[in-house]
């Protein structure tokens, strides 16, 4: 058990990384295949766009649930407040999704 532990702190896994590199285990960098970087930024920059849209249209429903929900709705209202939270985490993890993924590269 304290193996496992050691090795899912910082720095077992810098030791990991450095006895895998010492093995000789090949740690290519990422290359796009010949032709398809732009194509896939294109889709990617769709994708982006398209959940910021549907991030707008969530928190326009949100809105929505609590204006209709004010009054004899209370739960509607509840629940419009209470999905505010996830859409703007989603948000935030669609901002940030390039970085995230560039720390494991």
């Amino acid at each position: 058990m304290s193996l496992l532990i050691q090795a899912l702190t910082a720095g077992g896994l810098t030791a990991l990384h450095h006895a895998a590199s010492v093995a000789g285990a090949p740690n290519p960098a990422p290359v796009a295949p010949p032709g398809l970087s732009e194509t896939v930024g294109t889709l990617l920059g769709w994708w982006k766009w398209g959940a910021m849209i549907a991030g707008i249209f969530g928190l326009v429903g949100c809105g929505a649930m609590m204006a209709i929900g004010r009054r004899n709705r209370s739960t509607l209202a509840a629940d419009g407040a209470s999905g505010i939270p996830w859409v703007l985490a989603g948000l935030t993890l669609i901002a940030l999704s390039s970085g995230i993924v560039g720390v494991f590269m």
